[in-house]
């Protein structure tokens, strides 16, 4: 029977608090990763946002191919002309 008090009081006293010490720090990284998701997403997002505009820079560089063909058809017609 003494034997049942000197282990119950060993898991009390030294089992628990460790349990609750790892079990703190297991925690305190769960919350530390969550924060690292949080700002990923947030600047992911934001991101996300500045990008939106790409396509029309595929517009764009069509718009500007097509200028750029007419000009040049322009100045070799001005070039003959003089």
């Amino acid at each position: 029977m003494t034997m049942l008090w000197i282990m119950s009081a060993v898991g009390l006293f030294v089992v628990a608090p460790l349990v609750i010490l790892l079990a703190s720090r297991v925690i305190s990284l769960a919350l530390e990763s969550a924060r690292y998701a949080d700002d990923i997403l947030e600047h992911g997002v934001g991101l996300a946002a500045n990008v939106a505009p790409v396509p029309a820079l595929v517009r764009t560089n069509e718009l500007v191919s097509d200028v750029t063909t007419n000009a040049v058809a322009y100045v070799t017609a001005l070039r003959r002309l003089a």
